[in-house]
């Protein structure tokens, strides 16, 4: 009996050094994932020569049909008015990032100067958190107040958002409301806020989901260390041909 447990303890033992390592692997490539996904201000391509790229879907959140006609409002109010919006959604911030600064740094690049800057309004979703930030032009303030602009990121986007992930109804929202405000319409406002019993949304977020997976990885893992050597323990037992009587 002895010698047959030392043996499964050895086994165990052996698993436990085969299992380290692939936990390390495991940990280590969620970490590498999670900042691949990451996206940076440098990820963002430039401007089109015809400025035609009024909606930037890397979070992937918009339908095509949304998209073109979003892209199709947008251009429309360029021509009629000269004022110019654009929606960008990005999957996950790099390590440090807001989107008021992410938004803020995307505003210098696609625009370097004030005179390119004047007339242009910038609308970011970070697609994890949810998290939104608006930039305005100075010409654009007259009738896109900051106050109507923050009611347009934080009620208007939002608002679709809180209520099961409704981007294409957020995004659909917001640009009507854009276009009227920035047509010299008045203001429709924010959408009518209705509360709900239930305050917290039950959708995980992207890092939860990681998370759990790894645990779940751990967890596993562990278990059949443990398992794995007392199943074969008993195998060995069951195998065992009955001792004949001396």
């Amino acid at each position: 009996m002895t010698q047959i447990l030392n043996q499964v303890f050895r086994i165990k033992k052996v698993i436990i050094r085969l299992i380290l390592p692939l936990l390390t692997v495991i940990l280590t490539s969620s970490l590498f994932t999670t900042a691949a996904l990451a996206t940076g201000v440098y990820q963002i391509p430039s401007l089109t020569a015809d400025n035609a790229n009024w909606v930037v879907d890397q979070g992937e959140v918009i339908s095509r049909l949304n998209e073109g006609t979003i892209s199709s409002s947008f251009e429309d109010l360029a021509k009629q008015t000269g004022n110019e919006v654009r929606f960008v959604t990005i999957r996950r911030l790099d390590y440090g990032e807001t989107p008021d600064s992410f938004a803020k740094a995307l505003f210098k690049k696609w625009f370097p100067s004030k005179e390119a800057q004047a007339n242009q309004t910038l609308l970011v979703l970070d697609t994890v958190t949810n998290g939104t930030a608006i930039l305005t032009g100075d010409k654009v303030k007259p009738l896109l107040t900051d106050a109507i602009a923050q009611s347009v990121a934080s009620e208007t986007l939002a608002a679709p958002l809180r209520d099961g992930n409704k981007y294409n109804q957020a995004f659909l929202d917001a640009s009507d409301r854009l276009v009227a405000v920035l047509s010299g319409q008045p203001d429709p406002g924010p959408p009518e806020i209705v509360d709900n019993v239930q305050v917290e949304g039950t959708f995980k977020k992207a890092e939860e989901t990681d998370q759990g997976n790894a645990t779940a990885w751990v967890i596993g893992l562990l278990i059949a260390a443990t398992i794995i050597p007392m199943a074969t323990y008993y195998i060995y037992l069951a195998v065992q041909p009955p001792s004949s009587p001396e």
